[in-house]
């Protein structure tokens, strides 16, 4: 089986390569960093590292790469030939690949009858419809008609952690033991891939919720709040009793917004909020306060991570999550020179005020509950 897979960084190695191998995938990764890609294709393998006591290691063989930039023509013999295709490249890089993948699903098409699941791993909801989306915006109505009848673009969700590192050995990965990876399969076209370690669901919206709402609002939460106080990383946060305290609050708020809405098991819940803060506390990984908190205004929006469950939890309960709210109030404070995005918020906050600044930044009006909270918090 041969599995093609844009981005060869250290999630597209660590994380997605990994299970693909495992699964028993002959990986291709596509990337424009060529020494990354001249050392996948020189040593045909290389190491994925538990960070935690045990260092467990797995030899990830079987893999290849191609210079998307240098090779189009092998990149396009490659999707044509592809199992299954998968992406970690983030989300503002979609568009990029759409333009090599529509060249290569085009030339499938007259060769390879076989269909084919395309799965974006990045964390943005709808990542495989963006991708879809970018890939269909040339195409002719009857090449439509051909690609939905052989290609799906199943949405998903994936979570681990893979902290920034600098190894001597360039193709070394260290991840976190926890990860998921959860696909939608109603999307899926043909067999459902037999990749263990992925789970297969009728509705995604439930579990991008729970990731979004528990995983990225916790992590967020403890960044914003540990750069107030001066902490410098995630783990070191939570040290902290008050941002514990805070961060486990917030994310009791959003369970509620989850249990209510889609009837997780409430005390399974717990245990999975639990699970999320043990993974933060994981002194073997050293996660930066400001690579977590960075672009607070995307972060800030009005249906993500911090905004998106306070209002769903003021629908459903009738007032403020009291936690959440003091996250918000960090996040709308975070100032770090460097951060381009929170340099933003804050010339916002200075030209038009706190007010206008919070309407603008999470499309919350004044006369909103969770709005005016907010500007009480930060008056604080």
């Amino acid at each position: 089986m041969k599995a093609l897979h844009y981005g060869a960084g250290n999630i597209g190695r660590g994380f997605i390569g990994a299970l693909l191998y495992q699964a028993g995938y002959a990986t291709t990764f596509v990337d424009v960093n060529s020494e990354i890609v001249d050392l996948i294709n020189e040593k045909k393998e290389y190491r994925v590292v538990l960070a935690d006591k045990t260092k467990d290691e797995l030899i990830v063989r079987n893999v290849s790469a191609i210079n998307s930039m240098e090779k189009p023509e092998e990149l396009k013999a490659a999707i044509v030939e592809a199992d299954i295709i998968t992406t970690a490249v983030g989300p503002s890089i979609l568009p990029i690949i759409a333009k090599s993948l529509v060249n290569g699903l085009r030339k499938r098409v007259e060769i390879n009858k076989a269909p084919l699941n395309i799965i974006a791993c990045e964390n943005l909801i709808g990542g495989s419809s963006l991708l879809k989306q970018h890939v269909y915006e040339g195409l002719a109505p009857e090449e439509i008609v051909l690609f939905d009848d052989l290609f799906a673009f199943p949405d998903a969700a994936v979570d681990r952690i893979v902290p920034n590192q600098t190894n001597a050995d360039k193709l070394m990965v260290t991840v976190e033991p926890y990860y998921e990876w959860v696909v939608d399969e109603s999307a899926l076209v043909g067999e459902t891939p037999a990749i263990e370690g992925v789970t297969f669901v009728p509705d995604l919206t439930p579990y991008i919720e729970r990731k979004l709402f528990t995983v990225n609002t916790g992590h967020a939460t403890v960044a914003y709040l540990g750069n107030q106080k001066g902490y410098k990383t995630i783990d070191e946060s939570l040290t902290d009793e008050k941002v514990r305290e805070i961060a486990e609050s917030a994310l009791k708020e959003t369970g509620m917004v989850l249990v209510g809405k889609y009837g997780f098991d409430k005390k399974e819940h717990e245990a999975y909020i639990a699970k999320i803060l043990s993974r933060f506390e994981n002194t073997y990984i050293t996660d930066d306060v400001t690579r977590v908190g960075r672009a607070p205004l995307r972060k800030l929006g009005g249906n993500d991570r911090l905004i998106g469950p306070a209002k769903q939890y003021l629908e459903l309960f009738g007032h403020p999550p009291t936690n959440l709210i003091k996250a918000i109030a960090a996040a709308i404070t975070y100032d770090i020179p460097e951060d381009e995005e929170a340099q933003t918020i804050q010339q916002l906050i200075r030209q038009k005020g706190l007010q206008q600044a919070i309407t603008e930044i999470t499309g919350l009006e004044m006369g909103n509950p969770i709005a005016e909270e907010i500007v009480n918090e930060v008056g604080v």
